[in-house]
């Protein structure tokens, strides 16, 4: 058991879905018993009144039938109970029962039971009074200073104090300035009442005061008969706290002198009789509510406080002496004398979780036994040591740090993608130009071994394509992990069969070294033909109007794919590559092997880059023009604010006009910014595609491996979204600086260069397009792309054609930026406008 967690002693659930609130607790010896054992009194907002008092055969048990002393239907919701000496005549306690037009008295009493059913309790009305005002809350005290019986006050929602003689009405009054109700306390000691005000101030009202000013039925009166008469209700004192209160509570240290506590929404006060601050403490939590109460040292005050995260905190003065968890967030707590056992607290939850506790732990009986003690042989020790030591280091050398044995994982992803389109589209745009969008299901199956706890699946596509749910929560991982399963998704999702072009603007040629196969193998469902002599062109049509033709070679082993738009080329070039090699695995062929030998399309994707880089900068001018603009039209607004106001009427000298043409000059250029970001996205996912390219000739042309591959992905594409304050240009120009500078390095002394830890949008793209052009000489003169800054040394290798010798010298390099178009030729490739995650075209990732 922790130390810090309360100890149930008794505890209940009271009701079914039953609404409690701060005033709806109390602790009193209701049915004046002579042992002077509390009774706890709870109302609810149901209208039910039970009374409580709990005898536990053990600590920890629930309520028995015999604790429920009475349970009771008031029919009319309960805001607060109390128990005091209510009723004339008798200095007996009375219970006080307060509803939102109603106020009842009543006395409750036990029968000693003569069968085995034990006491009988009934309550009995004394007197009710019928509020003409809807009440908030009471107080009670001895007002006035009247002695061997207590009066109530009863607060009205529309600010009207109420004062009730026992079985009288005494007198009403306003409170000056009005406009919610807050707690109301009553002190003794300087018989006033103290409440807390909407204007976040702490407001003392005498009594005396109140029973001499001016009637709530004379309300009406003018102001000058209110001077006149001398009655005005005067504030004795107020102290602005700065924040609402939950809670008013007074405490006495003796004869001389008492202390107002009031708790705020962040802070906790502690006042003197006058109103003056006597100490003040900063809370870092949300509180719910709170007790004070006199303190065992002289001097200082003990005070429960309750919070949300189910803690309750134990104060003397402003030092924090206890913690303890709840097992519910209380809206009232209490401290009284139950079943002869002092200081239980006594706490209520907003949906009836009743429950006494106390603090502290049960003892332990247990004890330890003696351990027989022994001499240490260090001798014997040093080599354990070393052989321990030693294992530690060989398995740290053959498997790293982390152990790579296999396992079985807690929780499995699997993804089936429907081989059917859906019957009806559930498309967020059913058409795209003359085209029908489709949509396909896709179903997501766990299996855990293990019970898991908030698992959260998440499916990404890579836009324009779009997922009608891409969020799952499942409350059903103790250590936070992260499983992933990538899918492939149908080609017809995006893509139509069209028919074949002659001409094009753009084309990249991929050589195999097996004889070329059917594109009806590769591609069924998708020749627009049906003739045996046509088999080896096959047009693509996607969704958007762009269209793409693959043809395959008759006599040798290659396949052409052309297009208009550089980046539509992609797709189709990856789909046929992954089709391929299934291919010729359902065949047993292993080494079928994929290669390109044409010149690096550079230029085409160093317009994009420029593209892409001109809209960045475009969107950055638009945004700094708008914000101009913004500021003028405030300045404006304030100087026809100042030309209203003032009591001299002016001229506006052309104010208006200049505001109204400032207003349009802002929509305006919110729109062009808004477009801005429209062709951005657009230009985003045009460049992805290409760069998806770029990297695909790369790996054909060099033969990388796929750790080689992953590591140009991560260079190239390290974002998912582009922003103007983190950009595509910089963050790729950085990536490739740092493999120019470690694994790609010609000597020593370029690795020994730090990078820039700074990214900001650069002036042109003159330095990235030299990057990258540097990345692929580097590559073609045998450099090798790893992690690791060992092996950078350049290797010799076969040059492929169509790729020129770069000169290394600084003033051979400086050539070549003035002519590297001419080292690489014009080649036509494209992504398909569907722009498509990292590892293959249509493809998906739920994780």
């Amino acid at each position: 058991m922790s130390l810090f967690k309360a100890r149930d002693w008794w505890s209940t659930i009271l009701g079914d879905k039953e609404e409690f609130d701060q005033g709806c607790l109390c602790l009193a010896n209701v049915d004046n018993s002579g042992n002077g054992q509390d009774k706890i009194i709870v109302g609810s907002f149901m209208g039910y009144l039970r009374i409580f008092s709990p005898h536990p055969a053990k600590t920890g048990d629930g309520a028995q039938a015999e604790d429920l002393l009475l349970e009771v239907d008031l029919r009319d919701p309960v805001l607060q109970v109390e128990v005091g000496k209510f009723v004339s005549g008798t200095e007996m306690l009375h219970l006080a029962v307060l509803h939102s037009r109603k106020l009842c008295v009543y006395s409750v009493s036990g029968t000693l039971g003569n069968v085995e059913h034990g006491n009988q309790y009934q309550m009995k009305l004394m007197y009710e009074h019928n509020l003409q005002r809807t009440a908030c809350n009471m107080t009670y005290g001895s007002f006035g200073g009247i002695k061997g019986r207590d009066l109530i006050c009863i607060q009205s929602m529309d600010g009207m104090l109420m004062v009730f003689e026992q079985e009288s009405y005494a007198f009403g009054r306003f409170l000056p300035g009005f406009l919610l109700p807050g707690p109301l306390a009553y002190s003794s000691r300087t018989d006033s009442f103290i409440t807390v005000s909407s204007c976040r101030q702490v407001e003392s009202y005498k009594y005396q005061v109140l029973a001499f000013a001016t009637d709530a039925d004379k309300r009406q009166e003018t102001e000058q008969q209110k001077l006149g008469s001398g009655k005005r209700l005067v504030v004795d004192w107020t102290l602005n706290i700065g924040e609402q209160a939950l809670d008013i509570c007074i405490v006495s240290f003796n004869q001389s002198a008492s202390s107002v506590f009031v708790l705020g929404e962040r802070n906790f006060f502690c006042l003197k009789d006058n109103g003056q601050i006597r100490f003040m403490k900063k809370l870092d939590w949300s509180p719910s509510c709170f007790l004070p109460y006199c303190s065992v040292s002289e001097g200082t005050i003990n005070t429960l406080i309750a919070n949300h995260n189910n803690m309750l905190h134990i104060y003397q003065d402003v030092t924090l002496k206890w913690a303890t968890q709840l097992p519910h967030i209380p809206v009232a707590v209490r401290v009284g004398c139950l079943h002869d056992l002092k200081g239980v607290i006594v706490t209520l939850s907003d949906d009836g979780h009743l429950q006494c506790s106390y603090l502290g732990t049960d003892p332990s009986l247990f004890q330890a036994p003696n351990v027989e003690s022994r001499e240490l042989n260090y001798d014997e020790l040093d080599v354990e040591m070393k052989e321990l030591q030693k294992i530690i280091k060989d398995i740290n050398k053959s498997q790293g740090v982390w152990p790579m044995t296999e396992r079985e994982d807690d929780l499995n992803v699997s993804v089936v993608v429907s081989p059917n389109f859906d019957s009806v589209s559930q498309a967020t745009d059913v058409e795209v130009g003359t085209d029908l969008v489709p949509s396909v299901t896709v179903k997501v199956m766990l299996q855990n071994r293990v019970i898991l706890q908030k698992a959260k699946l998440s499916v990404y596509v890579q836009p324009p394509l779009e997922l009608t749910c891409d969020q799952f929560t499942f409350e059903f991982m103790s250590i936070p992990r992260v499983i992933q399963c990538k899918f492939r998704l149908p080609l017809k999702l995006i893509c139509l069969p069209g028919q074949p072009s002659k001409t094009a603007s753009h084309k990249i040629t991929i050589d195999t070294n097996k004889s070329p196969v059917s594109l009806l193998s590769l591609f069924p469902g998708f020749a627009s033909q049906s003739d045996d002599d046509q088999v080896n062109v096959m047009g693509f049509h996607f969704l958007g109007g762009a269209r793409v033709t693959l043809l395959a070679s008759k006599t040798s082993q290659r396949y052409r794919i052309q297009s208009e738009q550089f980046e539509d080329l992609w797709l189709i070039t990856n789909e046929l590559i992954l089709r391929l090699q299934e291919y010729f695995e359902k065949q047993g062929v292993k080494d079928f092997a994929c290669s390109f030998s044409g010149s690096m399309p550079l230029q085409e994707y160093f317009e994009l880059i420029d593209h892409h880089f001109e809209l960045r900068i475009n969107g950055e001018k638009l945004e700094e023009l708008l914000s101009e603009r913004a500021v003028q039209f405030r300045a404006i607004q304030r100087r026809l604010l100042a030309r209203f106001k003032d009591k001299t009427p002016a001229p506006l000298q052309h104010l208006d006009t200049l505001l109204d043409g400032t207003y349009k000059q802002v929509i305006a250029l919110a729109d062009a910014v808004e477009e801005n970001q429209g062709n951005l996205f657009q230009s985003f996912t045009r460049l992805k595609s290409a760069t998806h390219l770029v990297i695909l000739l790369i790996g054909l042309w060099q033969k990388l491996s796929a750790d080689q591959v992953a590591i140009l992905e991560a260079a190239f594409l390290p974002l998912q979204e582009d922003t103007q304050e983190l950009g595509w240009e910089e963050t790729v120009d950085a990536a490739i600086s740092h493999l120019l500078k470690t694994c790609l390095s010609k000597s020593s002394k370029e690795q020994a260069l730090n990078l820039n830890s700074q990214l900001n949008i650069p002036k042109d793209t003159s330095q990235l397009k030299k990057h990258i052009t540097l990345l692929c000489d580097r590559l073609a003169k045998g450099g090798r792309l790893c992690l690791s800054t060992d092996a950078a040394a350049p290797q010799t290798m076969v040059m492929p054609g169509g790729c020129t010798t770069i000169p290394e010298s600084d003033l051979e390099e400086r050539s070549v930026e003035q002519d590297s178009t001419e080292l690489f030729t014009n080649r036509r490739h494209l992504t398909a406008e569907t722009p498509r995650p990292e590892v293959s075209p249509l493809q998906g990732v739920s994780e």
